[in-house]
């Protein structure tokens, strides 16, 4: 990739065969704003330093290294070349263990996404992959080390490349069941179902990424630039969370079938349109009512 470089460089093995790769950032936070921790008194940056919790004193680079806690306040000294053996050795090759349907990989899993591009030689042998892979509809998973750790990583063909996936383990992603386990148990149905899939029905779209703005970091540009300028700095406004009482009423107005009224979104154009035929039939039937009146009037004369 041009004007890019990469991250990590080395080959690709499925079977027998073998190719030349490399990996480059998928996705970065460099473009971001970034601010600076400042001395409120003087307006100057603070710097970071490492403090002896015990003694209080200074520790210098030099001084500090690793340690694991085995008890309150009790460390095992790790010295930082001890930390780099310990390091499975890398052979630089990503090995295909097996090739999986898409669908497979729970996202929660996904960690970073990398470019996997074909090096200089070996060209052929990846576009048969990346081709093969997309025709059968599946992923591989590869493992190697990669920025000293031993990674697995899914890999699957994206537009005339492949994109590599680095996973996270087992016991990093934490259990849904704990997140979830408090949560009342509350069935939705009848019309309050009805509104929300109405609802969704009338917001369906596609995944454009490019209309969604950053709008945190919008808001970060603005309260700088009225910082620089003198201005007076935004309030935020309060959101007004939907309570259980009134939330029927705000899903028929966001249906657009008003706070009082009880007809479901399936009934609403069948019940207006019934309501323009009976004013119609209200004007028709005052008309002949009007004829009627007249009629012995014009005869009385």
């Amino acid at each position: 990739m041009a004007g890019q470089r990469a991250q990590w460089k080395g080959f690709i093995k499925f079977g027998e065969v073998t190719a030349g790769v490399a990996l480059y950032t998928a996705a970065s936070t460099s473009d971001r704003i970034a601010f600076n921790t400042i001395n409120k008194a003087t307006g100057n940056r603070v710097n970071r330093v490492f403090i002896d919790s015990e003694t209080e004193e200074l520790v210098e680079k030099e001084q500090q290294t690793k340690g694991f806690e085995i008890d309150n306040g009790q460390y095992i000294i790790i010295d930082p070349d001890e930390v780099a053996a310990a390091i499975p050795e890398s052979n630089k090759t990503l090995e295909v263990e097996a090739f999986i349907p898409c669908s497979d990989v729970d996202d929660v899993y996904f960690d970073k996404p990398y470019y996997l591009t074909p090096d200089k030689m070996g060209s052929d042998a990846f576009a048969a992959l990346r081709d093969g892979m997309r025709k059968s509809k599946v992923a591989a998973i590869a493992r190697t080390v990669l920025f000293r750790r031993m990674r697995t990583v899914l890999i699957r063909p994206h537009g005339k490349g492949l994109i590599a996936t680095t996973l996270n383990y087992d016991y990093e992603v934490r259990s849904s069941k704990k997140a979830f386990e408090e949560m009342p148990k509350i069935k939705i149905e009848g019309e309050m179902l009805d509104l929300a899939k109405h609802i969704i029905s009338t917001k369906k779209g596609d995944f454009d990424p490019a209309t969604f703005d950053d709008r945190y970091e919008a808001a970060l540009e603005e309260l700088v630039k009225a910082k620089i300028e003198g201005k007076s700095v935004p309030k935020r406004n309060k959101v007004e969370v939907s309570k259980p009482d009134d939330l029927l009423a705000a899903l028929r107005e966001s249906a657009g079938l008003g706070k009082n009224t009880d007809d479901k979104p399936k009934r609403a154009a069948a019940n207006a349109n019934a309501g323009k035929g009976r004013q119609r039939a209200a004007r028709g039937a005052a008309s002949k009512s009007a004829a009627s009146n007249a009629a012995p009037q014009r005869k009385s004369a």
